[in-house]
């Protein structure tokens, strides 16, 4: 799901993938070519940091939410506050298929809104 959400994030914000950190190398944050916010940052984190049970890493996608959207997804299979991030404005969504692409690309583009120049 990884590869479908740059694929997309280039295709509709004209958006190159960026890697910034030397020691995870397939972190990617995904920003805004004007102002450069950041809109996304897809990584892998342990299940136990977003407290899910098991071992082992999962892919998450941060994305920046309005307050409506983050109470709306305290309830909801897939979503977490935002991990590493600001928790009131920042929500993480888990990209092993819980979440549809659909829903993913959905909030993509609410947070690429969200951190627009106005």
């Amino acid at each position: 799901m990884k590869t479908k959400i740059i694929s997309y994030a280039k295709r509709q914000y004209n958006t190159e993938p960026e890697y910034l950190w030397k020691r995870y190398p397939d972190y990617c944050v995904l920003r805004q070519r004007r102002n450069r916010k950041w809109y996304a940052v897809i990584m892998m984190v342990s299940k136990e940091a977003i407290g899910l049970c098991g071992e082992g890493g999962v892919w998450i996608m941060d994305v920046k939410a309005t307050a409506e959207d983050m109470e709306r997804i305290l309830d909801s299979e897939g979503f977490f506050l935002g991990y590493h991030m600001n928790k009131r404005h920042w929500m993480s969504i888990l990209l092993d298929g819980t979440v549809p692409l659909k829903i993913v690309k959905e909030y993509l583009d609410k947070s690429y809104k969200l951190t627009e120049e106005h």
